[in-house]
């Protein structure tokens, strides 16, 4: 989904050299660019779209943007072999990549069950599995129109994460890593906090961290929650190559197609 590119794209600058202010300019810096988290991302809308095993598609797209870099060192692993198995990560890798899910789910429940078919195949840890999973559900009661109070409330009643602090709390402290625990929470904050989609953009690249996969999770709900601004669609659309322009269309023509029934 085009919420969590866009905020791929825009953390990408910052992911190695962190800053910490909401008023970077421009949104779109010159040296930004599309990440693994993209080539993820589109993976598993290809997966649920036109129905291929999530980890075919996710081989397929890793070993196809192979020298895009930026892969793990598990899953650079993983992508390369013939027998891909989960490796019990508990990374924020699931996380980032789980928007389709959210956007094609048709109950809290399918939202879940998404969630998991396609992050198992990696990320079988318990908070792999379950920070992917309240990525999911965020992005589904979001497109309900749920209120980000609402929302705020089932998340931490569901999944345990401590979601009362403010960006500003979190900012000053908050550091590198990838565990799915100490990530998609504040990730999920930077969406809820949020008055719009590119304010949800601008917290997340704010607090620090994984700025390129913070902004991807926080993108996927803002996304639900305001939709995009024309001019950021037609900007982050320039960063992508055709087949991905294609499986996004084909995820887009699907959820339409979704709400009309």
């Amino acid at each position: 989904m085009l919420g969590a590119i866009a905020g791929d794209i825009v953390g990408s600058l910052y992911e190695f050299r962190n800053f910490k202010s909401k008023d970077f300019q421009p949104l779109f810096h010159q040296g930004a660019k599309f990440t693994d988290d993209t080539v993820c991302t589109v993976a598993i809308a290809d997966a649920l779209v036109n129905g291929r095993p999530p980890a075919e598609a996710l081989q397929d797209w890793g070993r196809r943007y192979w020298s895009n870099g930026g892969w793990g060192q598990r899953f650079n692993l993983w992508l390369a072999d013939d027998d891909p198995q989960p490796y019990n990560s508990w990374g924020n890798g699931a996380s980032m990549r789980v928007g389709a899910a959210g956007l094609l789910a048709t109950s809290l429940d399918h939202a879940l069950a998404l969630s998991r078919q396609v992050t198992v195949i990696t990320h079988n840890h318990p908070e792999g599995i379950k920070g992917a999973a309240a990525t999911s559900v965020a992005i589904w009661l979001a497109r309900q129109r749920t209120s980000a109070t609402d929302i705020r409330h089932e998340l931490m009643a569901r999944f345990g994460y401590d979601l009362d602090r403010t960006v500003d709390e979190i900012r000053p402290g908050y550091r590198f890593t990838e565990a799915s625990a100490d990530s998609v929470p504040q990730a999920l904050v930077c969406a809820l906090e949020a008055t719009s989609y590119e304010d949800a953009l601008r917290n997340a690249v704010s607090i620090g961290g994984d700025s390129d996969t913070i902004a991807a999770i926080a993108g996927s709900v803002a996304e639900a929650r305001f939709g995009i601004p024309q001019e950021i669609v037609a900007k982050a659309w320039t960063y992508l190559p055709r087949d991905m322009r294609q499986v996004l269309t084909a995820l887009y023509a699907q959820e339409k197609l979704q709400g009309a029934c």
